[in-house]
């Protein structure tokens, strides 16, 4: 098959395939502008921040979100107490996840625990590894009752917690809720045993300190039972003595596997050069140590296993991908499959087979542009290119807008290379970069939501590995557009970009939220909204961020409405809702009109919201048990419902708050609790009287019977004139 020469290039930002038929959250379509060029705002409203974030979130590759992508997640700071001086070290968890899901009531949700199964800790036990220090830590559990253990994420504290526990010898060992604060630290104490609170999330506004240690240990002593909380390394121990949290070393881990499932040959398997190479590389964390453990545990002296230890790792990885994009035996064809594989991870094959033919046509173009290109209309089976990718496949449920449907699924063998194929086709073959760079706006301007939010995720990792050409050759270019799709897909690559740690990425976007060009405020501006529920701990960062863009007071109806969209995202944020609550109460008082209407525009904008995990879910679940989330939400409320501006649609999400309460008693007690304390004044109470009397139901039906139950609540805090 003849591909036919390019028509002359249409800019990324007029590109007219930025509308696709099907789907769900198209772009603008036609655009239409000030005389400025920026967009009258019709544009910017054809997918609002909370359907691009869910969008995002859909179809990201995993290992750029991991565990961020649960709101609230635990990349929060920490701190710890209950150890004094010393190191605690040498935790080895092999085997599945554990989850531990929560049901009950609303009474009951802020402080729900669950028993961990015997059966995970016994598991555990068998191949855990203690320290000089281990053996103090637990005599101080012991003696205390409560024990802090901090350290860095992903280095094995939480296993550590458990085995101090366990090897106390409790009789159970209870996970508590995340949601749990330092203020409330001694209330889910009730059972005798151990308790283990995993990453208590910290912050200015919910230090720990000491008086939540003491009430704690209180509370274990009446039931004879044991605490330790694990949380990373923070500022924000008031009165506590921290001690510091180091993971164990690789090779203690592989050596207490291997002991315990080939104790009669552990000393030849640790021998073994691929196993000498992989310890030497050092740096691995728990969990890869462990993963090559179970690998080394396997081994049955064959070729093949042998070559698997030898593949093992990042180093090995690396390798690999520079001999696939040196080899001169293999075809542009080939690795224009293997740079779209990386691409498109664990994404439907016909996605990244499509996709790879076309980038093997700029490959053509860019090599041979004497010629046109040519695609073979067929070839190999998927199950070979594969094989030959070192990739597999098999056949999973997608996720689409008519619900989920079987894909072929492929995906490398080895989940870091991705990443490193990219990199290496990035900074070690320069020559390629306008072939790839062609490609990427192309992937930016599909239809498919998956095809676009891959090829943010894509310069993403290339920002990683040389983030100034990134921004030069791509992101900066998608920011500065007119419409709305490229920003999007520049917005998305920052956030991106952010989370696997790309350097000064956060000082790029607080530059760009009073740059000159409005596109590139915009861009930053819908980044921080994106950021800030996938790294709760940047929330503070991002609203004031966000507010220094409102103090200018200068936005077009367009950056204002985004504005308060992404700053209505950071109330999304579970661990950190109660903070930004009391951030947007303070932003009330500002001098400036234009951030106060921020925080109004944004809290209404968050509470209309009727979604899973939204805030008035939260607020039945946990926010109305804290005096301080109560106070600052029904001050906003009260100050939204009584400023013309936005009393119309506080009124509305007033509404969307009574029809959750339908279906959820949890949400009907709360509104139950929240809506005396906002009646002050006459108006007050003649304003909701009059919206419950004549609230219909959500389809147009007859009125719900909870709007009587609300009219009887509706009384005073104070004396009405």
């Amino acid at each position: 098959m003849t591909v036919p020469p390019p028509t002359a290039p249409t800019p990324d930002d007029v590109h007219p395939k930025d509308v696709h038929p099907k789907d769900p959250h198209p772009a603008p379509g036609p655009d239409t502008r000030h005389e400025d060029g920026e967009g009258d705002g019709e544009q910017e409203r054809t997918q609002e921040a909370r359907a691009a974030q869910r969008e995002l979130f859909a179809h990201t590759p995993g290992f750029i979100l991991g565990s961020a992508s649960s709101f609230g997640g635990s990349l929060v700071g920490g701190a710890q107490h209950g150890v004094s001086g010393g190191e605690v070290a040498g935790d080895v968890f092999m085997g599945g996840k554990t989850e531990i899901h929560h049901h009950g009531s609303a009474a009951s949700a802020a402080y729900a625990s669950g028993e961990i199964p015997r059966r995970h800790l016994d598991d555990l036990d068998a191949v855990f590894v203690e320290s000089p220090a281990y053996a103090a830590a637990l005599d101080r559990l012991r003696e205390e009752r409560v024990l802090v253990l901090a350290g860095a994420h992903a280095t094995g504290r939480h296993a550590a917690a458990l085995m101090l526990l366990h090897r106390l010898g409790v009789p159970a060992v209870h996970a508590l809720s995340p949601e749990t604060s330092p203020a409330a630290l001694s209330a889910p104490l009730t059972a005798p045993g151990g308790h283990v609170l995993r990453d208590l999330p910290l912050s200015r506004n919910r230090p720990l300190r000491d008086t939540h240690l003491h009430a704690a240990r209180d509370q274990l002593k009446k039931v004879d039972g044991y605490l330790v909380v694990t949380v990373e390394k923070s500022p924000f121990v008031l009165g506590a003595t921290a001690a510091v949290w180091q993971p164990p070393e690789a090779s203690a881990v592989v050596r207490a596997y291997v002991s315990r499932h080939r104790a009669h040959d552990a000393d030849d398997l640790l021998a073994l050069a691929p196993v000498r190479d992989f310890l030497a590389r050092g740096h691995h964390q728990p969990a890869e140590a462990a993963e090559f453990a179970k690998e080394l545990a396997g081994f049955d002296g064959g070729e093949a296993a042998t070559a698997r230890l030898a593949e093992f790792g990042q180093a090995a990885v690396e390798q690999q991908c520079r001999e696939w994009l040196s080899d001169p035996e293999s075809t542009l064809r080939d690795k224009a499959f293997l740079i779209s594989l990386a691409v498109f991870d664990r994404a439907p094959y016909v996605l990244a087979a499509e996709l790879a033919d076309k980038l093997f046509v700029h490959f053509q173009r860019l090599q041979h542009p004497e010629e046109p290109p040519e695609i073979p209309v067929f070839g190999l089976a998927a199950e070979t290119r594969l094989a030959r990718a070192r990739a597999e496949g098999e056949v999973r449920n997608e996720a689409t807008e008519w619900g989920s449907v079987p894909q072929f699924t492929a995906f490398f063998r080895k989940e870091n290379t991705p990443r490193a194929l990219l990199t290496e086709v990035w900074t070690g073959h320069p020559s390629a970069r306008p072939a790839l760079i062609a490609w990427l706006k192309e992937l930016a301007r599909d239809g498919r939501p998956v095809v676009r939010t891959r090829a943010a995720a894509a310069t993403a990792m290339l920002a990683l590995a040389d983030l100034p050409s990134a921004v030069a050759l791509l992101i900066d270019g998608w920011a500065v557009s007119k419409t709305f799709g490229p920003r999007v897909t520049a917005a998305n690559t920052l956030t991106l970009a952010q989370l696997l740690d790309a350097p000064v990425v956060l000082r790029l976007l607080t530059q760009w939220c009073t740059d000159a060009h409005w596109a590139r405020r915009w861009t930053a501006i819908r980044a921080f909204g994106l950021l800030a529920p996938l790294r709760p701990h940047l929330a503070s960062t991002a609203l004031s961020a966000l507010a220094t863009r409102a103090r200018a007071d200068n936005s077009s109806p367009a950056e204002a409405a985004n504005l308060i969209e992404s700053t209505a995202l950071l109330l999304s944020v579970g661990l950190r809702r109660g903070e930004m609550l009391s951030e947007l109460v303070r932003l009330l008082h500002h001098d400036t009109p234009a951030v106060r209407a921020l925080a109004l525009g944004a809290f209404v904008r968050a509470c209309d919201n009727a979604e899973e995990g939204a805030l008035v879910e939260w607020y039945a679940d946990i926010g109305m048990y804290q005096t301080d989330s109560a106070r600052d939400l029904a001050t906003l409320w009260r100050t939204a419902l009584g400023d013309r501006s936005h009393t119309r649609g506080a009124l509305n999400a007033l509404h969307t708050w009574v029809y959750v309460a339908e279906r959820r008693p949890d949400a009907a007690q709360a509104l139950e609790l929240l809506l005396p304390a906002l009646v002050v004044t006459a108006d007050d109470h003649k304003r909701l009287s009059h919206e419950l009397r004549t609230l219909r139901g959500r389809d147009g039906g007859p009125r719900p019977p909870l709007a009587d139950r609300l009219l009887t609540t509706l009384r005073p805090t104070v004396p009405m004139p």
